[in-house]
């Protein structure tokens, strides 16, 4: 399972993920810090990897297209270091993982971890 982390994350959340035994790249070390979120889920869907991101367009995009991947992984917590951001994905990886491999839009918040399977209808 690999994650690919949008611009608005931490980079320092890749190394704590790494550290968890967890693969991660920020789309800032790929050279995409200003792709359109669209060239964010084709990333995501071609490096097989999960997106985490705090941008809602991304579950309107998967929407939209009726795909079935990338798994996508939208935080709305506020103000996470790295460490937060790479705790909170391994707790949702041990919550759902299953449904992560399966492909899921998922949202994060303080009360819940709502998840609903792909493709999602628009």
């Amino acid at each position: 399972m690999k994650f690919l982390l949008d611009q608005g994350l931490p980079r320092s959340t890749v190394p704590h993920l790494q550290s968890m035994g967890i693969t991660a790249e920020h789309v800032g070390d790929l050279g995409l810090a200003a792709a359109s979120d669209a060239t964010i889920l084709q990333t995501g869907r071609d490096r097989e990897s999960i997106v985490v991101t705090l941008d809602s367009d991304f579950h309107a995009l998967l929407a939209a297209s009726g795909s079935s991947s990338p798994s996508v992984i939208r935080i709305r917590l506020e103000s996470l270091k790295g460490e937060d951001v790479a705790r909170v994905i391994g707790q949702v990886i041990e919550a759902i993982e299953e449904d992560l491999v399966a492909g899921a839009a998922v949202t994060v918040t303080e009360r819940r971890l709502a998840v609903r399977r792909l493709p999602l209808k628009a």
